[in-house]
């Protein structure tokens, strides 16, 4: 295929970003879903939170609208210390985060629930230990295309 002309350029250019997949508008919900469920389950992993057990496995599309719909998954598990403080809790986790995927921390007001987001994976992580020595973590995706 012969691209002489500018116009013949950019239609070559288009046409090989969209056969490359440079041109993907990002995860359909499932795929952000499945994402999500692995980043939980590896830091849990990765924190080496004992008796760990999820409390939403998720699997469900939770329509928001537009033909969109969001992914949710959360477990939950305990610390070797039983008196570690939540606080403290939270913060490890985000340190282990951090050896996973990329997240950036989005809301963090003190003794409120912890939200980290990824903007590639379009995911959020809540840490959220309840009490101490007691791990919560839970999850969703951006509303994102069904399909």
């Amino acid at each position: 295929m012969a691209c002489s002309a500018r116009r013949g350029v950019a239609v070559c250019a288009a046409v090989l970003l969209a056969v490359s997949g440079c041109a993907d508008s990002g995860p359909t919900a499932a795929e952000a879903g499945e994402t999500l469920k692995t980043h939980i389950t590896e830091l849990m992993k990765e924190g080496h939170v004992l008796d760990v057990r999820i409390t939403d496995s998720g699997g469900r599309d939770i329509p928001c609208g537009e033909g969109k719909a969001k992914r949710t998954f959360a477990a939950a598990g305990r610390d070797s210390a039983e008196r570690s403080d939540p606080d403290g809790l939270n913060t490890y986790l985000i340190g282990v985060l951090s050896s996973v995927a990329p997240y950036r921390i989005v809301e963090d007001r003190g003794n409120a629930p912890i939200r980290l987001a990824n903007g590639e994976y379009k995911t959020v992580i809540i840490l959220e230990s309840p009490a101490e020595g007691q791990y919560a973590v839970r999850g969703e995706t951006e509303c994102l295309p069904v399909s």
